[in-house]
């Protein structure tokens, strides 16, 4: 298939006013087409429509028809995470493909390795499998945070973000309600499932790749890995982040299981209950974030998350838990601003570079911190979330590092390696 877009002639024919009927469609789809955001919503909705499919019947498959134990479940969260660790190998792709046909070629990997899970319901298959998904998942969000801060101005780049997270809890939702749907109504086979998750990506890459054109680069990218000391704060940041969230993925979940005796049921409902907060709130998060600025926003979730890991080591009560776990996942949409920060500091052939940097370090502690983590839990589970605490509180002095209005040259306010300030009006979006 190619993913070449400066000639689309079945489409452009399409679109020629003279083979509608309804010649009134014709600047609506046109403006659509001109319209970089629209792409990146699509594409967001496509990634919740394999991986919830991959995730919610992962652990089923895996035991009914794989026959795994702790064992091999084990290897096959560690597998997952290595793509994510080898996030900074994109930036090698930029030599054979623009970044936009390289996000259209992830999703369709992401939609291919979970459509065929099914047919293959063996240890190394199930392994085999998540690695392909696993690929084409990291590697797209790798390149749709490149895309979204080369392709959207700076001062719509947070409400668009949320927009993103809001989508895709939207497409969860729809998801989680169609699995329940096609086990429960209609008793489908996992195999079946699995290609109709897999094939409504594949058909969403199928439609973005003919419908929409190339879009330019505002600047050429780097094709090498690019570490720059100026940006120390936003990688501290990102690490810190990724620490953080390992802490809540892997922990909080299991904190309402083990002690307040969660069911599947009460766990399903929580994650509903966050899907639904995201899809109301993102965007709304992401236009105040534009409002009051990064600094602003970071401190405010960081001191949030403080108390909320500190809680997390006392609780007592199932309900507080409860409602600590869905704070919890609110504070998550805040972090756009750290993707803001950046949007604003850096030059803008680094994006797509510093993009798979950025991730490859925010999964250092996903290689890292469970296993350490899971020996502390074993004697003290309060030690694990205060841990978090203290997480949280080392992001909230680096956030106070932040200028309030950061620019290229002015990227701290304490730790400057001899950049010269840049006037922010001669700086480029």
């Amino acid at each position: 298939m190619a993913f070449d877009k400066r000639v689309n002639p079945a489409l452009d024919k399409a679109l020629n006013p003279h083979s509608w009927t309804d010649q009134s469609m014709i600047p609506a789809l046109q403006r659509l087409r001109g319209r970089p955001e629209i792409m990146l919503l699509l594409m967001a909705g496509a990634v919740p429509l394999s991986f919830a499919t991959w995730q919610a019947l992962l652990n089923n498959f895996a035991i009914e028809r794989a026959a795994f134990s702790g064992a091999e479940i084990g290897i096959l969260q560690s597998l997952r995470e290595v793509p994510g660790f080898l996030a900074f190998a994109v930036v090698f792709l930029l030599f054979l493909l623009k970044e936009q046909s390289i996000a259209l070629v992830s999703l369709a990997l992401l939609g291919i390795g979970t459509a065929v899970t099914g047919m293959f319901p063996s240890v190394m298959g199930l392994y085999l499998t998540t690695v392909v998904m696993s690929i084409g998942f990291h590697y797209y969000e790798t390149i749709q945070t490149s895309l979204s801060l080369q392709w959207i101005d700076k001062d719509k780049t947070p409400e668009v973000l949320g927009r993103i997270i809001a989508i895709g809890a939207f497409t969860s939702i729809v998801t989680f309600a169609a699995i329940w749907f096609a086990f429960d109504v209609m008793a489908l086979d996992f195999e079946w499932v699995y290609w109709f998750g897999g094939g409504a990506t594949l058909a969403i890459v199928i439609f973005c790749w003919l419908f929409f054109p190339e879009f330019p680069q505002k600047a050429q990218q780097h094709r090498h890995l690019v570490f720059r000391k100026r940006y120390w704060l936003y990688y501290g940041l990102t690490f810190l982040s990724g620490a953080r969230r390992q802490i809540f993925i892997v922990f909080a979940g299991f904190l309402m299981v083990e002690k307040f005796g969660y069911g599947v049921a009460e766990v399903s409902a929580l994650f509903l209950i966050n899907a639904i907060l995201n899809m109301l709130f993102a965007g709304r998060i992401g236009r105040i974030i534009g409002v009051v600025g990064e600094r602003t926003a970071l401190v405010f979730e960081y001191v949030g998350l403080i108390g909320v890991f500190t809680a997390y080591a006392f609780v007592q009560n199932a309900h507080v838990a409860a409602g600590l776990y869905i704070v919890d996942h609110f504070f998550f949409a805040l972090a756009i601003a750290i993707k803001t920060y950046f949007q604003k500091i850096a030059d803008p052939a680094d994006i797509a570079s510093s993009a798979g940097v950025s991730f490859t370090i925010n999964h250092i502690a996903a290689v890292a911190l469970p296993a350490m983590l899971g020996v502390l839990w074993l004697n003290s589970p309060a030690a694990v979330f205060l841990v978090g605490a203290g997480l949280a509180g080392l992001s909230l002095l680096l956030s106070l590092n932040i200028p309030t209005t950061p620019y290229p040259g002015n990227e701290v306010n304490v730790g400057r390696w001899g950049a010269s300030v840049i006037d922010p009006a001669r700086s480029t979006n």
